[in-house]
């Protein structure tokens, strides 16, 4: 009988550790599940994620500075309201030196030369315009670079600019002022990024070659006026040479008499 019993109670001191072992994994279980639940749900108010980056940190910067073309730059950018930020000169990556330089560090691209920068912030902006005004705004774009720079700005083999052709009669200018006698601007539909590449190099003449006459071409006269009035040029610019211009170009329009002529920069 007594061993009978020890069995008995053997049995029974067995089952209760087996009892309390198994409560006792089942608890760690729900414990492990809700410690596991509670980390997944919780959501930091600032988590680092390596593939997210911010707009701040990842910009447009143009390399330029007041006195050269870079500015045109500027201006296309406040008229396409494309955000971009001064980069530090020393840092410039223009494969020669020069400005403007533009980077745009969200897409890896470098861009350099006033018309490419114009064209890249043209196309990368969102316009809704057609292909067929696209088509026109590129094209203005590219022969304000390749048959206006020329005309606008007369230069020695070495580079340095020392005159402008508008002195005097050009073909391509009075067709250019024969086109502006039928339109505002250069592109149906308004004022566009093609404005900005033709009238930036047209308004530089007034600003380096003070005393000019450009009167012969009464068309591009007041279409330089109405783009130097535009807010965007004044902030790209500076309202001193935006006054400046629209003054001079008043005269030439045969608005006021006299004008101021002095020297803005030292050098183009």
């Amino acid at each position: 009988l007594k061993v009978a019993r020890k069995k008995s109670d053997k049995r029974t001191v067995v089952n209760r550790i087996r009892t309390l072992s198994m409560f006792r994994l089942v608890l760690i279980t729900l414990l492990n599940a809700t410690v596991v639940a509670a980390f997944v749900s919780f959501s930091p108010p600032y988590r680092y994620n390596a593939g997210t980056t911010t707009a701040l940190s990842m910009a447009k910067v143009l390399y330029g500075s007041q006195g050269s073309r870079s500015p045109l730059c500027n201006w296309a950018a406040y008229e396409l309201d494309v955000p971009i930020t001064m980069g530090d000169l020393p840092k410039n990556p223009h494969p020669f030196g020069q400005i403007p330089c533009l980077v745009d560090e969200e897409e890896d691209a470098t861009c350099f030369e006033s018309g490419a920068i114009l064209g890249y912030l043209y196309t990368n902006a969102d316009t809704g315009d057609s292909q067929k005004r696209k088509a026109a705004i590129l094209s203005w774009i590219a022969w304000a670079n390749a048959s206006l720079d020329p005309i606008c700005f007369l230069e020695t083999p070495e580079g340095k600019v020392y005159d402008t052709g508008l002195k005097g009669p050009n073909r391509r200018v009075e067709r250019l002022d024969e086109i502006l006698s039928k339109q505002d601007f250069l592109v149906d539909s308004g004022f566009s990024t093609a404005d900005v590449a033709v009238a930036a190099y047209l308004l530089y003449v007034p600003q380096f070659f003070q005393g000019i006459d450009l009167s012969r071409w009464p068309n591009v006269v007041r279409y330089m006026k109405d783009c130097a009035s535009r807010d965007a040029y004044g902030k790209a610019f500076g309202p001193q040479v935006q006054n400046y211009l629209v003054k001079s170009l008043e005269v030439m329009e045969g608005g006021e008499s006299g004008g101021e002529k002095k020297k803005l920069f030292g050098v183009f």
